[in-house]
This record gives C-alpha cells, sequence and structure tokens, in this order.
C-alpha cells in the first residue's frame, strides 16, 4: 500500500496483542451498537476494525461482518482471534477513503476514536464519498470523536506512570501538545528501563461540530 497520511502515524499499533490487552476491558461502543441493531442479523461493515474487539463479538451474534483496517499487523491478530473461535469474518487492508468492498451495507460503524486518524478536511472528505458508495439507500454510518475542549488542549500535558512489561519495571513519559493551527494533538510516549529505551506517537485531530456538518454537507 502506498504512503499517505496514515503510514507514518501506526506506531502505536507495532504490537497488536498489547493493544488488544489494553482495550480489552472497553465495550461501551460495543454495547451501544448490539443495542442499536437489536438483534437483526445483517451484514455490517467496521472501519478501523483493529484486532477485532467489536467485529468478534459481533460476528459471534451472527452478523456477517466486513471489517477493514490500514495496519495488516492488527488484521492479522484480529483472524487469528477469529480462527480461535471458528468464526466467519471477512477482513481486507484497506484505506478507509479507498474503500473497495464486494458488498454494500444498511450499517457502517467505526469507533474508538479512528475518526480522528483523519487529519485534514481533504481526507475526512475521502473517508465520508468512500462510505456513501457502500451504503444501501437510508444506510446508517455510526462513529464516535472527541469534541475539543480548548482549555484542556492549551496546556502542554507531560505525566510519568511505572508499568510491568515482560517482567520488567518500565518508566513511561507521557507527552501531549496541540496545534490550534492543525487542531492536531500529537501524543507521545517514552518508554525507559534497563534493557532498552523506545518512543511510540500518534496525531489526532480535533473536529468541531460545524466542520463535521460541512463534511456532511458536500459529500
Amino acid at each position: 500500500m502506498s504512503n499517505n497520511e496514515f503510514s507514518n502515524n501506526l506506531s502505536k499499533y507495532a504490537n497488536p496483542k498489547e493493544y488488544d490487552e489494553s482495550y480489552k476491558s472497553y465495550t461501551a461502543d460495543l454495547e451501544f451498537i448490539e443495542d442499536h441493531l437489536e438483534g437483526r442479523k445483517q451484514t455490517i461493515i467496521e472501519l478501523a476494525c483493529g484486532t477485532g474487539r467489536l467485529a468478534i463479538p459481533l460476528a459471534r451474534k451472527g452478523h456477517f461482518v466486513y471489517g477493514v483496517d490500514i495496519h495488516a499487523g492488527m488484521l492479522k491478530y484480529a483472524q487469528e482471534k477469529a480462527d480461535d473461535e471458528g468464526l466467519n469474518i471477512h477482513l481486507s487492508v484497506q484505506d478507509c477513503t479507498q474503500l473497495n468492498l464486494p458488498i454494500k451495507s444498511n450499517f457502517i460503524y467505526m469507533t474508538g476514536n479512528s475518526f480522528q486518524h483523519f487529519l485534514t478536511n481533504e481526507s475526512q472528505d475521502a473517508l465520508f464519498m468512500s462510505v456513501k458508495k457502500h451504503l444501501n439507500a437510508n444506510g446508517e454510518l455510526i462513529f464516535d470523536t472527541r469534541n475539543p475542549i480548548l482549555y484542556e488542549l492549551s496546556n502542554v500535558d507531560i505525566t510519568e506512570e511505572t508499568i510491568e512489561q515482560n517482567g520488567e519495571i518500565t518508566k513511561v513519559i507521557h507527552k501531549e501538545v496541540y496545534d490550534s493551527l492543525t487542531q492536531i494533538l500529537e501524543c507521545t510516549s517514552i518508554y525507559i528501563s534497563s534493557k532498552n529505551e523506545y518512543k511510540d506517537s500518534i496525531k489526532l485531530r480535533y473536529t468541531y461540530p460545524l466542520e463535521l456538518k460541512r463534511a456532511f454537507t458536500t459529500t
């Protein structure tokens, strides 16, 4: 897959198993979607499905799930989990701004604040246009995103914590810096142990409600 704005913004997902373990207890979005579908078994599409935190339990409920993500390692781990349970889910490595699936659906969803990975108006527009091509008439798109709270974002936030990784005590320094012009928050974490030191980072865009209205109107 060619380089794009997502290619250099994936280091937080370098270890799919650890990522999956970190977020496995979060179920609010899954419960919302399960309630929304009201037990109706149907073909659904999940964008940025990652390690299958939602796709797998929804497939377990009898839904026919097509999962898309740009990170091959995350999808590989999701497939392994699905195979362990004998679940039939369809996973493909794709850029959500250029979806090419063999189906259309009445329901497409994207959670976990994945929408914040679309860092420009152009990529947001391309996402919605791509989704539109895969929705049936009167179909639904559900996604979540964080609201920008300026008094929180305006301060450079630096925190430290100590965690245990593979039997090693690791000091982690987190730093968050917000650029008000691009509306992008850059989150960097430095991991320091007796054996090594490394860092990962992620950029997340904050989108205002009127900007979302613009995107929906133009696409």
